[in-house]
């Protein structure tokens, strides 16, 4: 980590307790509590929300988006059942916090953020941050990415009207999208598993609230 990017013993020990906290809230997968405690979230959000980072809330990142709660971070991430050396893709970078955690459970990373703006800044960032191996895109989500399919995860990171059927085609047989779903301000976190070319089992799980997932995006 460049050395400019100050993480010490008090950031530790307030993520320290953050971990407690998403452990407390039914997170169990040991190495999704790891990757929460080893990943400084304070660095994902501008210096006026430093002592809010490790508050167990979502928090503004401009641009009309949010870094999520640490949570529900950690929630979907347990969802994916990832395993080391899988390919994942990520609906919605925002501020990289979330690609980052998956990127530390030893998965092959593939991000796609609609907000140009937020793009680049997120892009050298996580350059900075020394997560090099994380593929940035700037596109619609909805599309997901096609040249890189299949995948063995895919999880979307704001809440969905609908299940965008081309993130369905590029799943893996055996693999997993979590995405939240739901017309109103409260989704219903779903996780389909692709049993066949055509079946899918469907769960229906908690409910969360994410900014939307919109189609198209947003140039400077």
């Amino acid at each position: 980590m460049p050395p400019s990017f100050i993480d010490n013993y008090r950031h530790k020990g307030l993520r320290k307790k953050l971990v407690e906290i998403v452990k407390m809230n039914g997170v169990e997968n040991p190495k999704v509590l790891d990757a929460i405690g080893k990943l400084p979230r304070h660095l994902f959000l501008e210096s006026a929300f430093e002592e809010l980072a490790y508050e167990d809330k979502a928090l503004p990142i401009g641009d009309g988006q949010t870094i999520s709660q640490p949570f529900t971070v950690a929630y979907q991430t347990e969802l994916l059942k990832l395993q080391p050396g899988m390919k994942v893709l990520e609906i919605g970078t925002g501020s990289g916090y979330q690609a980052c955690i998956l990127s530390l459970m030893d998965v092959e990373v593939h991000s796609i953020e609609r907000q140009e703006n937020l793009y680049h800044k997120t892009k050298n960032l996580l350059s900075k941050l020394g997560f090099t191996k994380i593929k940035t895109y700037f596109r619609d989500g909805f599309l997901g990415i096609p040249e890189e399919m299949p995948f063995d995860a895919i999880l979307v990171t704001a809440g969905a009207r609908d299940i965008p059927q081309a993130l369905l085609n590029q799943l893996k047989i055996g693999g997993r999208l979590v995405i939240p779903v739901g017309e109103m301000a409260t989704q219903k976190m779903l996780r389909l598993t692709r049993t066949s070319s055509n079946t899918f089992d469907k769960e229906t799980l908690e409910d969360f609230k994410f900014v939307p997932l919109l189609k198209g995006v947003v140039k400077k």
